[in-house]
């Protein structure tokens, strides 16, 4: 067979990456949480100083071993040993926890966007009912999950692909629109220097952790570097191009939000942005176009399966990751490893519905219902981005003088050593700095939350080697 078959063009690996990392709910955020159009000089400094080499170390690793099939897990074992692998598998699993639970009130969210086509009654319930209903759904999908289950799972690329394609459609529909219907109402921009340069306050810094998050997740990427030609020139062309295809689109994106919404107006209802502003953009775009609430309603539709099969896949996926690694197996206790029989880790879901299901109850006494997605909102950019350290610390480990002759990746992201080095620890810092301030919030609740979930979490995959070896030597 042609080897040549299998191989994909750089510009295709581009696309396939664009698609994987950037979303509509990563212009929003950026809008909302860094006050409109001042977002775009963090989204630069973002890309230009953070993403590309991080995109372009994930090329490396994913070169250096081409054969592992467990992705960050993987990397760490063989650079660093399989306790340490542990960790970052356990890590990848803990991070979902936070996720999982925000799956659940997102699609409810969505769903009821579907239905009611407005912000108003989905918040005129009592968070309790809300949460409650959250914990239902949530339940129910771990036991479709614990059976084996996974209807969602084929829906889950639909419904990214599709939301993919209305962030696009959105940009492009909404620079048409003063053309389109020159009489509707648009909010007029400030592009002047004072507008664009953010205010470095401790809402700013604070915040940081919501980018490195919406521009995290390029590791998914890494099995293809070696399935392209050429990848030492290649592979550095086809990141470059995505970041300036990411660049350019939250750029541009943030330009048309900023003709629909005005800033101070989200500040005066910071939460009810956070978690309707997405709808309301469809919402107005439709009536921009005299098509009533037709693209909301698709775009809600489309979320709502997404919101849903993602939380079927984040119950299974992670979980079985962790635990099909015969690596990672001997440093967890016997009981997690129990199957059922339709090969689901049943043990492993009752832990998750007990931590998942902890938060979901927990944020039954916060004010409002969209509150409790503003904290999700916050939870998950601190946690999720997490994983993200394991990236670097497999890299750092990657170029060390240990390591550096026994690998010989056919791609390097820096052919200085110095270089390497120095970008290796420079986003392994900026994500542990992010992360720490991240936790600072002015609401305490909110506050408490982000760092009682990691910590606990932590101590978590520590006691879990330990009751392992005392049941080995018991």
């Amino acid at each position: 067979m042609d080897k040549s078959n299998n191989r994909i063009k750089w510009t295709t690996l581009a696309f396939m990456a664009f698609s994987t990392v950037w979303g509509f709910g990563n212009v929003l955020n950026g809008y909302i949480y860094f006050n409109g159009i001042q977002v775009i000089f963090s989204w630069i400094l973002m890309f230009a100083l953070y993403f590309v080499p991080y995109a372009l170390m994930v090329g490396e690793l994913g070169s250096a071993f081409k054969d592992a099939g467990g992705g960050v897990s993987s990397w760490v074992h063989e650079t660093m040993g399989p306790k340490l692998a542990y960790y970052a598998g356990f890590t990848y699993w803990a991070c979902h926890i936070t996720y999982i639970a925000s799956k659940g009130s997102g699609g409810l969210k969505a769903l009821s966007w579907v239905i009611f086509r407005n912000a108003e009654t989905f918040a005129s319930f009592k968070v309790w009912q809300i949460q409650l209903a959250t914990l239902a759904v949530f339940l129910l999908f771990c036991w479709i999950a614990s059976r084996g289950l996974t209807p969602l799972k084929s829906l889950t690329s639909i419904a990214g692909t599709s939301m993919f394609v209305m962030s696009l459609l959105y940009i492009v529909m909404m620079f048409a629109a003063p053309a389109i219907n020159p009489h509707a109402h648009f909010v007029s921009l400030d592009f002047s220097l004072k507008n664009l340069v953010p205010q470095f306050n401790v809402k700013y810094f604070t915040s940081l952790s919501i980018l490195v998050f919406a521009v995290g997740g390029c590791e998914k990427i890494s099995p293809y570097v070696n399935k392209i030609d050429d990848p030492d020139h290649n592979f550095p062309k086809a990141m470059i191009t995505l970041a300036i295809m990411v660049m350019v689109c939250a750029i541009l994106g943030t330009i048309a939000m900023g003709m629909m919404f005005d800033p101070a107006d989200i500040a005066k209802n910071f939460d009810a942005y956070n978690a309707n502003g997405s709808y309301w953009a469809f919402q107005k775009l439709g009536q921009y176009y005299h098509m009533g609430d037709l693209l909301m309603i698709i775009y809600a539709l489309c979320n709502t399966i997404g919101q849903f099969s993602t939380l079927v896949l984040s119950i299974d996926a992670p979980l079985r990751m962790l635990l099909d690694n015969e690596d990672a197996r001997q440093f967890v206790p016997s009981k997690l490893l129990k199957k059922n029989k339709y090969g689901a880790y049943i043990n492993g879901i009752w832990l998750v519905v007990i931590l998942s299901g902890a938060i979901i109850i927990v944020q039954g006494f916060v004010p409002n219902a969209d509150v409790v997605l503003t904290q999700l909102t916050k939870l998950n950019s601190v946690c999720m981005t997490l994983r993200y350290l394991w990236v670097f610390a497999a890299y750092i480990a990657l170029r060390s003088a240990v390591n550096r002759k026994k690998f010989d990746p056919s791609y390097k992201a820096f052919k200085h050593q110095g270089m390497a080095m120095f970008f290796g620890i420079w986003c392994f810092a900026i994500t542990a700095i992010c992360d720490i301030m991240g936790m600072y919030d002015t609401d305490v609740f909110t506050m408490v939350l982000k760092i009682a979930a990691p910590l606990i979490l932590f101590i978590l995959g520590l006691i879990m080697p330990a009751l392992a070896k005392r049941e080995k030597n018991a």
